[in-house]
């Protein structure tokens, strides 16, 4: 009987400079396909045809322990690739002690910023979510999954899923 890996610490980075005690939570982007249902003449039932990404997929939201002027800085950036987050997780396992570091790694701008309530005495607590282009999660030091929207690359476990659509359209 194993025991699941369990996140025991974390950080996230923003263009280098860490949130270490400041960040009180990240939730990591929710992968997911848009399969559309297909029904050919003769088939007895459908099938799910790959479509692509779905639309509302590339989403980071994490929150601050109160102001950053960064982010604030940050705010209305041209570029959907305007900077770079980094969420560094330790995961471990309790049956055999194993820790393993898990890497998300982002490019995007952020569409909101949530300053929450101001009420002296009380926590604080500022939420942001950044819409993401490129994405690269990393496991144990192995790159798992890439996802760059704008160059069309889609790589999972090393395999590049999309090289052949790029080849086919003179990429």
């Amino acid at each position: 009987m194993a025991i699941p890996r369990k996140l025991k610490m974390m950080n996230l980075f923003n263009e280098g400079n860490s949130y270490m005690g400041q960040v009180a939570e990240v939730t990591l982007p929710k992968l997911s396909q848009k399969l559309e249902n297909w029904r050919g003449g003769g088939m007895m039932g459908n099938v799910k045809i790959d479509m692509g990404h779905n639309d509302d997929m590339n989403e980071l939201s994490w929150k601050l322990g109160g102001l950053d002027p960064l982010v604030l800085k940050q705010f209305g950036a041209v570029k959907v690739d305007a900077f770079g987050l980094r969420f560094a997780g330790s995961y471990q396992r309790d049956d055999t002690g194993e820790t393993t570091p898990v890497e998300i790694v982002v490019r995007g701008r952020h569409e909101e910023i949530d300053m929450g309530s101001a009420k002296p005495g009380d926590a604080t607590e500022h939420s942001i979510k950044t819409i993401w282009t490129y994405y690269k999660l990393i496991v144990d030091g192995q790159e798992t999954i890439e996802i760059d929207i704008p160059n069309m690359i889609f790589k999972v476990d090393g395999v590049d899923k999309y090289a052949e659509h790029r080849k086919n359209v003179g990429l």
